[in-house]
């Protein structure tokens, strides 16, 4: 696709959009942090991600964690016992390998789930109250093609 402005300007363009992504990135951290906080006192970040992970996935493996966020599978399962041990995932056998466990969330761990989605929605909504929707449908499908473009 060719610019219709300048390398300068798109340069320029380009600096400011890694800018507000840098923004936007430390904004996600402290509100998922904070909505940790909402689920378990105790609940580490990187656990409530997978916690999210498992509600909207269903049950998984955890080699299949460690896949979609790229750790290494040592790592998610000190996660996944924090989970475990805070009553938010059960583990089971998976049937198609002995071997291999799978886990899933629990029905605390939706309760609490649906808690923190109802917040966050609340907020999102009074926060941006003052766009239209058509401005927010074309926020929405810009940041989709944004995030497709860097896919891969």
């Amino acid at each position: 696709m060719s610019s219709e402005v300048g390398p300068a300007i798109r340069d320029d363009t380009l600096g400011a959009l890694e800018r507000e992504v840098a923004v936007l990135i430390r904004r996600a951290r402290r509100a998922i942090g904070h909505r940790a906080r909402l689920v378990h006192p105790d609940l580490h970040p990187a656990a409530y991600l997978m916690l999210a992970l498992l509600l909207e996935q269903g049950p998984l493996r955890p080699s299949e964690v460690a896949e979609v966020f790229d750790l290494d599978k040592g790592a998610v399962s000190r996660q996944v016992q924090q989970l475990v041990d805070l009553g938010l995932v059960s583990r089971s056998p998976d049937p198609a390998d002995g071997r291999a466990s799978i886990i899933e969330t629990t029905p605390l761990a939706r309760k609490a789930m649906a808690e923190v989605v109802d917040e966050r929605r609340a907020r999102l909504k009074s926060r941006l109250d003052e766009w239209d929707d058509r401005a927010l449908s074309e926020f929405v499908e810009s940041l989709g093609r944004y995030n497709s473009a860097l896919e891969g």
